[in-house]
């Protein structure tokens, strides 16, 4: 699996902040190895300058061979948090999506 990690102006995309999501991201979903060829982390900051609120959006993007993409997005006020919530959302999305595949 494929792990590529952007993040929009607002979010200093440092060499550690990026190693350690990518590693959050292919512990999560290492279940699904075989099945998702790519993954990709959008991490922005929606309010930009503001502070408060869930202004920290993840969105992940699994590619699955021979099936269309699946995309989850979270939003939380601390980029591990909302991380965490999106690798969640996906992996409920990847278990109703390879579990439609394992039937037929």
């Amino acid at each position: 699996m494929t792990i590529q990690f952007n993040t929009d102006k607002n979010i200093h995309g440092s060499e550690t902040l990026e190693a350690e999501i990518k590693s959050k991201v292919k512990q999560g979903l290492e279940y699904y190895d075989q099945h998702v060829s790519r993954v990709e982390i959008h991490l922005s900051d929606q309010n930009s300058h503001k502070t408060g609120g869930d202004d920290i959006q993840c969105t992940l993007e699994a590619r699955i061979e021979g099936a269309q993409p699946i995309a989850v997005t979270s939003k939380d006020g601390d980029k591990g948090k909302a991380v965490d919530l999106a690798i969640k959302k996906m992996k409920a999305a990847l278990e109703t999506r390879v579990g439609k595949m394992k039937e037929h």
